[in-house]
């Protein structure tokens, strides 16, 4: 899947700990080397933080975690790299070194990778032996999870940069041309700027910043961002209409972008103060694990409606998805003692409950996509849907044995119990990583005409590679005993 096997991370800040997170979750083997005595310690509280959140964004499992190694050298870290981050402090003359250590010894075909949020390329590629493999790869934290990042550089080492990137679940954006602090950064001291001035001023604080921010247009800009939020202020007649109403005001006095305050001491324990009092009662740990799970919440949210990142978070998905219709024509890693694997992911945040567990509206709605991806696999696809025909389930009953909390494995197998005409019934059967039964499912389904919303008999390929499926499925015993 990956087409750099082996990586290497030089820093492992918060930068560097979370991408090695996302590359390992993603299954690729990365070295690290850093000089901090505290770097595994610190990696691992990233990596805790990863595995309970990423994985909980997709409907399927992650590819088998990569292997994780600490080096004792630059040298050996990157040696046999052909994707490195760096991620060392921004200072230029120590990008400069640590270029020539990684050149002195990587592969001429690997890609430097650096996650400077300011300098330009040309400026990173000063002094090197190979100036065309250093490009900027700007991530954003939380690096595991936030899929943005913006990429400057060599356009063959950009298009390769994209392209691997792209298959990691990230959103790449190639910047056309480079410019101090990116696109993302700019756009973000415009606003830190006019915060610092609201503060300074006594006219807000940091909290109420941030509420302005979150209950406001943050919720508007999380999906569909700065000009299309303002396309649909313009009302039918779209953008243009709003610039000529709102446009004239950008002469008016109301920004203070061209000036920042002096961050003297008294305005530093001034924010620092309103800081604490804002979010004093959690630790910056507890912190981390809250913004996760809302990120979380949100991008599946978005998943749903398949809207900006939930769009790219479906397009990995469909990568990890297993091609049922393949594995049934024979021997398979999905097929296990003849029932059919409808379910191999981990329990996302949102599916628990007050309780700490797996709410059970939500085992149910596990059962229900487990019964669709049987079907998919013999043709009662998407397309067929568009054809005029689908299934709606009629009758369920679960059964629960054991609770199941967020960020457990779970697994599900279901066979055909029954086929008769327009009648489907399924059983279904969900374990975890223990090979524990957490539940039972029994669903009975009507095959429907959507044109005269009645119920008919199967059609075509889909009825006839059901047909073969039940009658592989006769001889199994019934899962609900």
């Amino acid at each position: 899947m990956n087409q750099f096997e082996q990586a290497a991370v030089i820093g492992g800040g918060v930068i560097g700990g979370g991408w090695v997170a996302r590359l390992l979750l993603m299954g690729v083997d990365v070295n690290i080397y850093d000089t901090d005595p505290e770097a595994p310690r610190k990696i691992e509280a990233v990596l805790e933080n990863a595995k309970q959140s990423l994985p909980s964004l997709y409907d399927y499992r992650l590819p088998a975690e990569g292997e994780l190694r600490f080096t004792d050298s630059l040298a050996e870290a990157v040696i046999t790299a052909q994707w490195i981050c760096e991620c060392v402090p921004e200072r230029l003359e120590l990008k400069h070194q640590v270029y020539k250590d990684i050149q002195s010894y990587c592969p001429d075909s690997a890609i430097i990778a650096s996650s400077t949020s300011g300098f330009r390329p040309s400026q990173l590629q000063e002094g090197s032996i190979r100036p065309e493999q250093i490009i900027v790869a700007h991530p954003f934290n939380p690096v595991y999870l936030i899929p943005l990042v913006e990429l400057v550089g060599e356009q063959q080492c950009i298009d390769t940069a994209s392209d691997y990137l792209t298959k990691l679940g990230f959103m790449p954006i190639v910047i056309r041309k480079e410019i101090d602090a990116h696109i993302g950064d700019r756009l973000l001291e415009a606003v830190w700027r006019e915060g610092l001035w609201l503060i300074n001023d006594g006219i807000a604080t940091t909290q109420e910043i941030d509420d302005v921010i979150r209950y406001g247009f943050g919720l508007r800009w999380a999906q569909m961002g700065l000009f299309e939020t303002y396309r649909i202020a313009g009302g039918e007649a779209g953008m243009a209409h709003f610039l000529e109403q709102f446009g004239p005001a950008l002469k008016w006095p109301w920004t203070k972008l061209m000036d920042v305050p002096d961050l003297d001491q008294a305005l530093i324990d001034k924010i620092a103060m309103q800081s604490n009092a804002q979010s004093g009662d959690y630790s910056i740990k507890q912190l981390e694990r809250i913004r996760d799970n809302n990120l979380v919440a949100m991008m599946r949210a978005l998943k749903r409606e398949n809207w900006g990142a939930g769009e790219l978070i479906n397009r990995y998905d469909a990568q990890l998805a297993p091609d049922l219709s393949v594995d049934l024509q024979g021997a398979s890693e999905s097929l296990e003692c003849g029932l059919v694997q409808t379910a191999d992911r981990v329990v996302p945040n949102d599916w628990t409950d007050y309780n700490g567990h797996m709410n059970d509206s939500r085992y149910a709605e596990a059962f229900s996509i487990a019964g669709d991806e049987l079907l998919k696999s013999t043709g009662a696809d998407a397309d067929y849907v568009v054809g005029g025909f689908s299934y709606f389930t009629v009758d369920t009953r679960l059964i629960y044995r054991q609770e199941c909390h967020a960020g457990d494995n779970i697994r599900i197998y279901s066979r055909i119990a029954l086929l008769e005409g327009k009648k489907v019934r399924l059983e279904h059967q969900m374990l975890n990583a223990n090979d524990d039964i957490l539940a039972l499912c029994d669903q009975l389904l009507l095959h429907v005409s959507l044109k005269t919303r009645r119920s008919c008999d199967p059609q075509g390929h889909h009825a006839r590679e059901l047909s073969k499926l039940a009658s592989s499925h006769a001889g199994i015993p019934s899962l609900l005993n």
